[in-house]
């Protein structure tokens, strides 16, 4: 009988994923690209009570212009849902994640900007309401962050008044 290999998770080290400028964003592979969307697509098969309940529910649900996309892939991580526009991940907690990998993950995610909101799937199958309303109350804060944000952005990159740099001096009476 031939041994069965285990997963060894290094400790997280405290940098981020290089993002490149350009191609398809992040520095991995193509390769693991197409592994990680080939993973997705199993994991949009063979999807978890929790996960169908809540996919259902954003069909039915009126978000405006966000959406909400069914197990994403963002960099080199997948997360249950992401809305894009709002840089806004959700992942439902199952008790089979390591606790290790969802924390690597939250973080490479975080240096770039998503915000990671946590729901535990008990929660989603006998408190679905509640569950939206933490859902909208985070979509809220994430729109108010952006706003935020373009604002300070827009008062950093206003044009200063020129100056010549010329200071003037009367010619009249010196006081001292």
């Amino acid at each position: 009988m031939t041994d069965r290999k285990t997963l060894n998770l290094r400790e997280p080290s405290g940098e981020a994923p290089a993002i490149k400028k350009r191609g398809r964003g992040w520095e991995i592979s193509d390769k693991r690209l197409d592994a990680l969307h080939d993973r997705a697509r199993d994991m949009k098969r063979h999807a978890s009570p929790a996960h169908k309940a809540l996919a259902e529910r954003f069909a039915k649900a009126d978000f405006g212009r966000y959406s909400f996309k069914r197990f994403a892939v963002v960099g080199s991580a997948i997360v249950d849902f992401n809305c894009h526009q709002l840089g806004m991940a959700i992942v439902i907690d199952e008790e089979d994640t390591p606790a290790a990998l969802a924390k690597r993950r939250d973080k490479s995610l975080e240096a770039v900007g998503i915000k990671v909101m946590h729901i535990p799937a008990a929660d989603i199958l006998e408190k679905m309401e509640d569950v939206l309303q933490r859902i909208t109350l985070g979509m809220r804060q994430r729109i108010a962050d952006k706003q935020q944000a373009r604002r300070e952005h827009r008062e950093n990159s206003k044009p200063k008044p020129r100056t010549s740099g010329r200071t003037f001096q009367s010619h009249g009476d010196d006081p001292t």
